[in-house]
């Protein structure tokens, strides 16, 4: 199988890129000083630790008295429907009381359900009115996802140097998506002139700090040899970690990696399952190298890589958790 170029990029514009966070950092509910920060339970993540736990009804108390953080909070375990009372449409609600005060992150996350059509009518207006809000206040998530819009020509003229601008300055602040769509236009020559060193500089910034799609883009500059000495090694440990947070691009590649036995040892069982994963995500790029791996395996084997396939896949709640980032 033969991997172009092409296929190892061509989703990083993708509106799933468009994700919804909530800043780690301290935030200050303008109508309501200080603002005690609550987080719930189960978006909490590494990164914002540092915000203690609350059970629900406190975080809904905190939230009716005007606290942006915790509105922000609510809107997306609704976006999330993590239990009875979470909607699409009560995560409207919260993020428009939080963005209304002027809160970044709820402005960041109301232009994504308008971008996206999450439970209201896709309106790429009010998308961009609440990211150019947030990104009046110089927040990196509303600077990549204003330069994801104009990458595509989306509710805008299609505009690489603007897009360029934006994501600029979204890796300038340190957004690693920012960063690796920044690579992306270096590595591709699109609003600046194609530089591969500095597509390989940036998607391994955004890599190390654990992006996946960096990580997939900079094994792919590995498996090829552009803008650094072609490596299959290392190209197989960027496909795996990719592959290992759900970037269906990756598991394809890493397939078939395994397949040929490039950067590891030929394990077609695994090849298989890894390819499967893919394809069970809805990708189905790697189904002719599927129906090829399926003449080398037994049926023994074809029913293990199918069963470890079904466990490797991302849920369509992972894939939605893989976008937030509190």
């Amino acid at each position: 199988m033969k991997l172009s170029s092409a296929n190892s990029n061509q989703w990083i514009a993708s509106f799933a890129m468009l994700v919804l966070l909530v800043s780690s950092a301290a935030a200050k509910d303008k109508q309501n000083k200080p603002s005690p920060q609550c987080s719930i339970a189960v978006l909490t993540t590494p990164e914002n630790r540092d915000v203690p736990t609350c059970d629900l009804n406190a975080v809904r108390k905190l939230a009716s008295q005007g606290h942006v953080y915790e509105q922000n909070q609510l809107g997306m375990a609704s976006v999330l429907a993590i239990g009875p009372g979470f909607d699409a449409q009560s995560a409207i609600k919260w993020f428009e009381q939080a963005a209304q005060k002027g809160y970044a992150p709820a402005q960041t996350n109301l232009g994504v359900i308008f971008a996206n059509g999450w439970g209201t009518g896709q309106d790429y207006g009010k998308a961009i009115y609440w990211f150019t809000r947030a990104a009046d206040q110089k927040y990196p998530r509303a600077y990549y996802n204003l330069g994801i819009l104009y990458m595509r020509g989306t509710g805008v003229r299609q505009d690489y140097t603007e897009a360029f601008r934006y994501f600029k300055l979204g890796s300038d602040a340190g957004d690693t998506s920012a960063q690796t769509n920044l690579g992306y236009l270096y590595d591709r020559g699109l609003g600046v002139d194609q530089n591969s060193v500095t597509a390989f500089t940036l998607y391994r910034k955004a890599a190390e700090k654990g992006n996946a799609m960096a990580q997939n883009n900079l094994a792919d500059l590995y498996l090829r040899g552009v803008g650094v000495v072609q490596n299959d090694g290392a190209a197989f440990r960027w496909f795996q970690r990719a592959a290992q947070q759900g970037n269906s691009g990756a598991s394809i590649k890493l397939g078939f990696m395994l397949s040929e036995g490039r950067g590891a040892a030929k394990d077609v069982e695994a090849a298989y399952a890894w390819i499967a994963s893919a394809d069970l995500a809805g990708d189905n790029r790697g189904q002719m190298l599927l129906r090829s791996l399926e003449t080398r395996l037994t049926k023994e084997q074809l029913e293990r890589s199918k069963a470890r396939a079904r466990q490797l896949s991302p849920t369509p709640e992972t894939q939605y958790r893989a976008s937030l980032q509190p």
